[in-house]
């Protein structure tokens, strides 16, 4: 029997002292990947009304945070209509420096990134934008791109899209958001629907 159990006792010391090995080496653990970068785009300056930039000129001495209707900015605060029961001008623009806009990380970003704070809220948008499919870029298809700020077609203080108008910034055209409301051409009718009102037309045109 002793001879027997010999060759067992030799395997079980073969066995734990390789799970010893494997124990002391350092685990493999795959490097957590690092993050990416944000890409940003290249794109014009926002269509900015006249004489309204830079704001820190008017907003240099106004330390208020509290919401309330506003004494300055009618044009704005009469089209408001940006979700308007939540928003709050400090939601977007930055408290100590209103040349820039304030992301809810608390980073500030130029107007020229705006894109970066509107696609916190409207990411599909900013997906389908970044890939060229809704609003408008030009340049290379496999090179650089422009791409129009969100801002040039959507006013950010009612940005239900109304559509848009060529104006002059610095000696050149761009296009701006407009107030009027567009009129929606009406639906193009379907086949089935060709079918039927063909008869019913000519009907008509015979009487």
């Amino acid at each position: 029997m002793r001879q027997k159990r010999a060759p067992l006792l030799v395997i079980c010391a073969a066995a734990l002292v390789a799970t010893g090995a494997r124990a002391s080496q350092p685990s493999s653990k795959p490097e957590p990947a690092e993050k990416k970068k944000e890409v940003l785009f290249e794109a014009p300056p926002p269509p900015f009304s006249e004489g309204i930039f830079p704001c820190m000129e008017c907003h240099k001495d106004q330390k208020d945070r509290t919401r309330r209707e506003l004494g300055f900015h009618e044009e704005q605060q009469s089209v408001f209509d940006h979700d308007a029961e939540h928003r709050w001008c400090l939601d977007c623009h930055d408290y100590e420096n209103r040349d820039v806009l304030r992301l809810a990380s608390g980073a500030t970003v130029p107007f020229t990134e705006s894109y970066r704070l509107c696609g916190q809220c409207h990411g599909d948008k900013f997906r389908d934008w970044r890939a060229g499919v809704h609003g408008r870029r030009v340049g290379s298809w496999d090179g650089a791109k422009t791409y129009l700020l969100c801002v040039s077609c959507h006013n950010p203080h009612s940005p239900a899209f109304k559509g848009v108008k060529e104006i002059v910034v610095d000696g050149k055209t761009t296009v701006a958001p407009t107030l009027e409301k567009l009129r929606p051409e009406p639906r193009p009718l379907r086949p089935e629907e060709l079918r039927s009102v063909k008869p019913k037309r000519a009907l008509e045109g015979i009487r």
